[in-house]
């Protein structure tokens, strides 16, 4: 069975823009290093993503995470904790958005996918709606390109079209 780890970059997004709650309806429960927690808690962090983070679901699974890698240093705290514990779980998946968290953990060989990539499969199986979410998303300081937001928008066209 897949474990799904979390870093805080898709956790953030998805509770600002309204869609954390497609997570659980994909996988489950997700698996979220004590260290995302205290980044999703810190006083920089908006306050509805503080708010969020203070009273967890039940599908959340926080867990203590080693984070002492020397080859990690360039990373945050929170990254490294998620990398690591995506690497102690057989069959993980490591939801993660920044390139070079994803860049270690792929070295790791660690499968990842990110907000945008939840949002696709989130949107497949009809538990979103992808424009008025990237709408959402593209409003808050997530940064990507125009060509990738236009490619996923019309793939889920057509995707909505093949449908019916």
């Amino acid at each position: 069975m897949t474990v799904v780890v979390a870093d805080t970059s898709p956790l953030n997004y998805l509770i600002l823009i309204d869609a954390v709650d497609v997570l659980p309806q994909l996988y489950g429960s997700v698996v979220v290093p004590r260290q995302v927690i205290a980044e999703l808690t810190a006083a920089e962090a908006p306050g509805r993503v503080r708010t969020w983070a203070s009273v967890l679901p039940a599908w959340i699974d926080a867990r203590d995470a080693a984070v002492g890698e020397e080859d990690m240093k360039h990373l945050d705290l929170g990254e490294r904790a998620a990398i690591l514990l995506a690497e102690s779980q057989p069959d993980a998946l490591l939801l993660i958005d920044e390139t070079a968290g994803r860049i270690e953990a792929s070295r790791r060989g660690i499968r990842t996918t990110g907000t945008l990539g939840v949002l696709r499969a989130a949107a497949s199986r009809d538990f979103v709606d992808l424009p008025v979410a990237l709408a959402r998303l593209l409003e808050t300081n997530f940064r990507v390109s125009t060509d990738l937001v236009s490619d996923l928008l019309a793939e889920d066209a057509e995707r909505r079209r093949r449908s019916g």
